[in-house]
């Protein structure tokens, strides 16, 4: 999990954090790892992101939907907190993953509140998260007017709705939780113009969305195989629809890592300013794309063992509706990487809504492998159209000057159409 710094690790962005970064030349030449005090905390958003789709499972109604929203949401802005800390901080020390841990704690009690935080675990889940604000706004607090941004906002106007609300119940919970929800996603924007000043890593950056969206397949694997192994017998089409299943989280994997990845590491490194591009495209969209790949695994719990029986609409708007999120918020991240289209992408999110009507006609076994078909089809179309413009600019490219350096990203993302 090596990442790389260098001068353009530093620039014009706030991650959604609520601090723009300045370019300091000195502080870049360091190389920015990913700590293995990270990816242990990771972990427990493994098991968060698992209550979040035990929640889905229960109730993936509309209602249900929003409830899971409203919950994730929190979750996913103590990890963004964490690891734009590390990012601007050296937590590879006791103190740092002291820090980590402590805000880790806190998001293993907020996961073990999610199956009952609309019931008699609510009180814990907020204070758990005001716990985990508190402790990232204390470790934060020596840079000059972090208190005007998202770690300011969370310790003191989200984590006490969040911790009222647990004191409230019913509709009056979720409409509190909802407002703290809302309030940290609109500070970084809102607040955008008064943050404080530091130098970020952007390849750092990268890494880490990547891993969080690493997180999210694997619950997709586990929402594959969990239902199939529980079962006393295994049939020929339950394990055809865990083909398909898997085919499709390969397809998901593919279309983030070998197409968008080094694209996004791209535009955050050449970008002139740095700052829409940080937060838009890794705080707000991944966000999004998290949240689809958890509405498609929890399809696959619903389906994969039941390949006989017939999609009910909401099982087949978590697995096409979750598809069709995820390719969406790509066209989302282009237009703000590059200004550009992602035509096909966009094309295919429409396809699958489109055949919503349909596969609730098929069984799931049907559904489950249209879907795969779908997505391998998108990638190999894909990789010809990028492989068609990557001979385009070979016979543009001229000799660099002499003396000319190519950063790795510039090698491997030389133009945004092959992103």
């Amino acid at each position: 999990m090596n990442v790389s710094g260098g001068r353009h690790g530093f620039g014009n962005g706030d991650g959604g954090t609520g601090m723009a970064d300045v370019e300091q030349e000195a502080a870049g030449t360091g190389e920015k790892r990913v700590t293995w005090a990270e990816a242990f905390f990771d972990l427990v958003f493994v098991f968060a992101i698992t209550q979040i789709s035990g929640l889905l499972h229960e109730d993936h109604g509309g209602g249900g939907l929003l409830r899971a929203l409203v919950v994730f949401i929190p979750v996913y802005w103590c990890w963004v907190g964490t690891t734009v800390r590390a990012n601007v901080r050296d937590v590879d020390n006791p103190a740092g993953r002291l820090g980590i841990f402590a805000v880790g704690l806190s998001g293993l009690f907020m996961a073990l509140a999610l199956p009952d935080a609309y019931g008699e675990r609510g009180l814990l889940y907020g204070a758990a998260y005001w716990a985990a604000r508190l402790v990232l706004f204390g470790a934060m607090i020596s840079i000059n007017g972090v208190w005007r941004g998202p770690y300011g906002i969370g310790a003191a106007i989200s984590g006490p709705l969040l911790l009222a609300g647990g004191l409230l119940d019913g509709h009056p919970r979720l409409v509190l939780w909802a407002v703290a929800a809302l309030v940290d996603l609109a500070g970084p924007t809102v607040l955008r113009s008064r943050l404080a000043v530091v130098a970020y890593h952007p390849g750092h950056l990268p890494e880490r969305f990547g891993l969080l969206v690493l997180v999210a397949l694997g619950e997709s694997i586990v929402g594959t195989g969990a239902p199939v192994a529980a079962g006393r017998s295994l049939s020929g089409a339950e394990l055809l629809a865990v083909a398909a299943a898997f085919t499709i989280s390969c397809g998901l994997w593919w279309l983030y890592f070998v197409h968008a990845s080094e694209a996004m590491r791209y535009a955050v490194t050449v970008a002139a300013s740095r700052r829409d591009v940080i937060r838009r495209v890794f705080s707000y969209a991944h966000l999004v794309l998290v949240a689809g790949v958890i509405a498609v695994a929890v399809g696959f719990n619903e389906t994969v063992a039941r390949p006989g029986l017939a999609l009910d609409p909401g099982t087949a708007g978590l697995l096409y509706g979750g598809c069709a999120l995820y390719l969406a918020t790509f066209g989302y991240t282009r237009w703000i990487m590059f200004r550009a289209v992602a035509s096909t992408r966009l094309v295919a999110a429409a396809v699958l809504l489109a055949l919503l009507p349909v596969v609730v006609r098929l069984p799931a076994l049907g559904a489950l492998v249209a879907l795969a078909v779908l997505l391998a089809a998108l990638n190999l179309v894909e990789h010809l159209r990028i492989g068609r413009a990557a001979r385009r600019a070979a016979q543009r490219e001229r000799p660099a000057g002499e003396g000319a350096v190519q950063t790795p990203a510039e090698q491997r993302c030389p133009a945004p159409e092959l992103a």
